[in-house]
């Protein structure tokens, strides 16, 4: 599959467009005063696949796109997401 991921900065998500239809993967930079500055942490929150667009590797996708941009930034990662979840414990 060669739909790319667009990193949309100021509406804080990962997207793939397919067609007319988009999954994303939303993300949160979360203000803490006890990291240290220069650092921060980012909670990637919800991952969306339309019907149509599911079992087509999309999330799959999206998430490590995601995971890989906040370990390039040097962020901390947390996910209140389920599905984004399985990724950080099974590393």
């Amino acid at each position: 599959m060669s739909e790319h991921v667009i990193h949309l900065v100021d509406e804080n998500r990962f997207v793939v467009n397919v067609n007319n239809t988009q999954a994303v993967l939303c993300y949160a930079m979360v203000n803490d005063p006890n990291v240290i500055s220069g650092s921060g942490r980012c909670n990637f929150s919800s991952t969306f696949v339309p019907n149509e667009l599911r079992g087509k590797g999309l999330a799959e996708k999206l998430v490590r796109h995601g995971l890989s941009w906040a370990k390039s930034q040097g962020l901390q990662v947390e996910a209140s997401c389920w599905y984004v979840q399985k990724f950080l414990t099974s590393t």
